[in-house]
């Protein structure tokens, strides 16, 4: 078994939490410590049963452990990519986790950091990138591609071929067409029904969605402090 620490403690870290304990009720794989999150309020407080163990740079006393980064909603979606570049970690050191109730295709990958919770399906060869958060219930089929940081919540359907560049978020429940492509940092509203590829940095909605606005999805890594390069 590893040890294992989830950066963040709000609702897709505990989800994340349940995941581990799922993954260990099957086949014990990871001692899992506790949550690591920057608001003092939570320091010394539990969450899920676990304790929040202090604030996000102690992982740096932690060496050897592995993370995921469990943080991010859809006022600030970027939180997960800045979170990664401050801790400038090599990939070796972050978790991927995949709850027994998904189901990973055959030719599909899987990048570091991510996390498919339960009913989760890959059909096949389905690319996944790093620190990509995949909610209950998302179905991605064949040849589909979705890029580092994305973000799809509950009951996402992406048609085959489709593309989710680089920290793109979907609602819930919406559907992406076929062989379409969502731009990077771009959002699609809950429920919408996307037939047409998403330029970068832009918001849509609606069925069919279309444009409403531009992208805010928080400050982006490159915007934010540089790396720290926490240990190996």
């Amino acid at each position: 078994m590893r040890d294992l620490v989830i950066v963040g403690a709000g609702g897709f870290a505990r989800e994340t939490a349940a995941a581990v304990r799922a993954i260990n009720a099957v086949r014990p794989t990871w001692r899992l410590h506790g949550f690591l999150d920057d608001d003092p309020a939570l320091h010394g407080t539990e969450r899920a049963g676990l304790p929040i163990l202090g604030a996000i740079d102690r992982l740096a006393e932690l060496s050897g452990t592995a993370a995921v980064v469990c943080v991010g909603n859809p006022g600030d979606y970027a939180a997960r990519q800045r979170i990664v570049h401050r801790l400038g970690l090599p990939a070796e050191r972050y978790a991927t986790i995949i709850h027994p109730a998904a189901d990973v295709g055959a030719g599909s990958s899987v990048g570091h950091g991510t996390v498919l919770l339960a009913g989760v399906v890959l059909t096949a060869d389905v690319t996944v990138g790093a620190h990509v958060a995949v909610m209950p219930q998302v179905v991605l089929t064949h040849d589909g591609r979705v890029a580092d940081h994305v973000t799809l919540a509950s009951g996402v359907r992406l048609g085959g071929g489709a593309v989710l560049r680089t920290g793109a978020y979907v609602g819930s429940g919406a559907l992406v067409r076929e062989a379409v492509t969502v731009g990077e940092w771009s959002l699609v509203g809950m429920g919408s029904v996307v037939l047409c590829d998403v330029p970068p940095g832009e918001v849509w909605v609606g069925s069919p969605a279309r444009r409403l606005r531009a992208a805010r999805p928080g400050r982006l890594a490159a915007e934010a402090e540089p790396a720290a390069a926490f240990g190996k």
